[in-house]
């Protein structure tokens, strides 16, 4: 038998990471190297024997555990990382009130800030995986997580709007779009080949877990103490996960001489210059091709169905029906709660299936729910109201792995950077509803013909989905930049 020298990662095949314990002989105790031409350079051996330590000449010996392969370990601190700066996505909403009570300034003043924060969220996401491939992923996620906390605790010593502006809108907005899905991705990208769209849902509700984690504690706080402790916290989060991504997290497999999850070895790709060019050239290059506007287009009526529609005006909405405010919220809540279930269980479903039929169904199921909602809001929570929210937050963010793997899919090794820019239309979309729901409620005087309008646009993104060929039809990867 053939077994990995000591101190060696394990990476057999991806069912078998977990698996029991090997046992050694010592006979068994040479390494052989790998086969210059096979590929695995100087990674570990995946012989299909090596994991159970039996074999012709195997006897008794040395009991050694098998180790988890070092990507599940950079994916936990990815999932970490992602929850510790999602404290700032819980924040904004409780910030409105008390800064318009201390400072009088007008909502719409505030609201320019998170406007402008959720725009560079967007924006950023694909020049944020360009500098990821220029300078690599601990460097560019560190300084983000850094800017992340300047920016909110600046707030503490804000006395004039442009200055909320600044740091809210802009240095958050600017570290979040960092921290933003692209980041997940290229995670995913690098160090994963099997269970990519698993890895995915889970990193993906990472973002949902932190809300979830941080939302009643900063609600306490700002309650209780005002908003400043509430803005520290945030920064002190951020901060907190930065030694975590310094000292744990690595570019690439191959920078401590492994494989990724489930492949074989490849060398470590030289840095890509110009990082900014290179995220607009992808662009431009991915516009001249079908795949992209079709997902740009379905992600888009993503965004303005969940953060824009419902995220933005379902208290509002339960509130015109006479639903107190506090019950409204704790139902978005409980969306939270199952967005995590589906989003994990749509990863490993996109390993199964193929993406652009997920994506259909996802939006399809979606937008018929929409259309039963204005029948559902009453003054109090009746089971059928339960189920939709039970059923929405399953859908919330499930739309993700799919859409990430059919990038990966058609894009290659620009999927990330691509995936940016389709994030970016996601945020454009979101945008856009949450400014024109407000405008039809001052308009017609109720919420009803925002949610039958979304209804009809993710029938839309359905067929938008199910148009995307499979690659090899009409797509080829974008050249290299």
């Amino acid at each position: 038998m053939e077994s990995c020298r000591p101190g060696q990662w394990f990476a057999g095949e991806p069912d078998r990471m977990l698996r029991g314990v090997t046992q050694t002989t010592p006979s068994s105790s040479s390494f052989r190297p790998p086969d210059p031409g096979s590929g695995s350079g100087s990674g570990p051996v995946s012989d299909p024997g090596s994991d159970t330590g039996i074999g012709p000449d195997s006897g008794p010996g040395p009991v050694r555990f098998a180790r988890v392969h070092r990507a599940w370990f950079v994916a936990a601190v990815t999932f970490v990382t992602i929850i510790g700066a999602a404290a700032f996505a819980s924040l904004p909403g409780l910030l409105i009130e008390p800064l318009h009570e201390e400072f009088r300034w007008s909502r719409g003043t505030i609201g320019l800030a998170v406007s402008v924060n959720l725009a560079l969220y967007g924006l950023t996401a694909p020049f944020a995986a360009a500098l990821m491939d220029r300078f690599g992923i601990r460097k560019v996620v560190a300084l983000a997580l850094t800017v992340i906390a300047l920016g909110s605790l600046l707030t503490v010593w804000m006395t004039a709007a442009w200055q909320l502006v600044l740091f809210w809108g802009v240095l958050v907005g600017l570290g979040s779009g960092s921290m933003a899905l692209a980041f997940a991705a290229t995670v995913t990208n690098r160090w994963f080949v099997a269970r990519r769209g698993l890895v995915t849902g889970i990193l993906t509700a990472a973002g949902a877990s932190g809300q979830l984690v941080f939302l009643p504690l900063l609600s306490w706080l700002v309650e209780h103490h005002g908003w400043r402790p509430a803005a520290i916290t945030v920064a002190l989060a951020a901060l907190a996960v930065v030694p975590f991504v310094w000292l744990l997290l690595r570019d690439h497999p191959a920078d401590v001489g492994l494989a990724p999850y489930g492949g074989e070895f490849v060398p470590k790709p030289a840095p890509v210059p110009g990082a900014a060019r290179r995220a607009v050239t992808v662009l431009f290059r991915a516009a001249r091709t079908g795949p992209f506007w079709l997902l740009a287009g379905s992600f888009a009526i993503c965004g303005a169905s969940t953060n824009g529609l419902v995220k933005t005006h379902f208290v509002p909405a339960a509130h015109d029906h006479g639903m107190p405010v506090t019950a409204a919220a704790g139902l978005l809540a409980v969306i939270g709660v199952f967005d995590v279930v589906g989003t994990i269980a749509s990863g490993w479903f996109t390993d199964r299936f193929e993406a652009r039929r997920l994506l259909a169904v996802y939006y399809a199921l979606r937008g018929v729910s929409l259309l039963f909602l204005p029948m559902l809001l009453a003054p109090s929570v009746q089971p059928p109201m339960l189920f939709f929210i039970v059923f929405y937050g399953l859908d919330w963010v499930a739309t993700v792995p799919p859409t990430i793997a059919l990038c990966r899919e058609h894009y290659g090794a620009d999927s990330a950077i691509v995936f940016g820019w389709v994030l970016a239309s996601h945020q454009v979309g979101a945008g856009v509803v949450a400014f024109a729901g407000g405008l039809a409620r001052d308009t017609f005087g109720s919420y009803d013909v925002v949610w039958y309008a979304s209804g009809a646009l993710c029938a839309v993104a359905a067929l938008m989905a199910l148009v995307i060929r499979r690659r090899g039809k009409d797509s080829v990867e974008l050249p290299a930049v």
